[in-house]
């Protein structure tokens, strides 16, 4: 774990932030405390924690207020809310304004560590295209965003990728030249039925049937070249947002029918395992 991954815990209850910091403290987290909203937003804005865990039920500002006012400042921050109970309004509320979910005291810590974990994680992207100039490009345009990526010509060589290091998301082209890359995709469906794969072709009509066929065997989505930058980008955050909030217990959107929960139980293993040991 990586010292300087920062988690703002929120919560009136001295006694609460105490003992989240402290386990978070020792499993390497810089685990910061806050007792009210108005000092957690305040804290956002001036240390940029990596994380927020903030209770919702709170004198002045709650959580849900807080919540917001935070997103402000900096909207990508990954917030989770903890309540004793909540209404079924203020979760909705508290989804629409951006918290990953809300979770029911007592917390479960474990869960927690493994969201912890695989946040820190989340960043990995695998990009399988034969075009040198297009991949370095992209590469340095999603590092610079600080993405982790890794390149690979050979759509065969992307399960081996796969099995190795864990992937947020496939970005995979389709061309004319390489007939390979639908059986690429069935392979990557068939062993990780959750994991998104982005199509990407310069060949808009030339290939129409192909990305058919890509979207019916479960593509997330297909993208033109040149790419869009900020819509990649947006779909990158809206399927780490879907992704991680399912570690937390809401439920997991994929665009096509999937054995989705035989997956997610399989990677929430894999990543409780890895948050025990860390």
């Amino acid at each position: 774990m990586e010292e300087d991954f920062r988690i703002l815990v929120v919560d009136d209850d001295r006694r609460m932030v105490k003992t989240i910091c402290d386990i978070l403290q020792t499993k390497g987290y810089v685990a910061i405390p806050a007792l009210s909203g108005q000092q957690a937003v305040n804290i956002v804005k001036t240390e940029k924690p990596d994380c927020v865990l903030m209770d919702v039920k709170m004198p002045g500002i709650d959580g849900v207020e807080a919540l917001k006012m935070a997103k402000e400042a900096a909207p990508d921050l990954p917030v989770v809310l903890m309540s004793a109970y909540s209404t079924g309004m203020q979760a909705e509320e508290a989804r629409r304004q951006g918290a990953y979910s809300i979770l029911t005291k007592p917390i479960d810590i474990q869960q927690i560590l493994t969201f912890l974990s695989l946040l820190k994680r989340e960043q990995n992207i695998l990009v399988v295209d034969e075009d040198h100039e297009f991949y370095m490009t992209l590469k340095d345009i999603l590092q610079a965003r600080n993405y982790q990526v890794e390149t690979e010509v050979d759509p065969a060589r992307a399960l081996h990728i796969m099995e190795r290091k864990y992937e947020l998301v496939v970005l995979l082209d389709l061309n004319l030249e390489n007939p390979d890359a639908l059986n690429t995709l069935k392979d990557i469906r068939s062993r990780y039925p959750t994991k998104p794969v982005i199509l990407v072709t310069r060949y808009r009509s030339e290939m129409a049937e192909s990305i058919e066929k890509g979207l019916e065997i479960g593509a997330y989505t297909c993208l033109y070249k040149p790419l869009a930058i900020d819509e990649l980008i947006r779909i990158i955050k809206e399927i780490s947002r879907e992704k991680l909030s399912s570690f937390l217990g809401e439920s997991y959107t994929f665009p096509v029918d999937t054995p989705v929960e035989h997956d997610l139980v399989k990677e929430k293993k894999e990543w409780t395992n890895r948050a025990s040991s860390s």
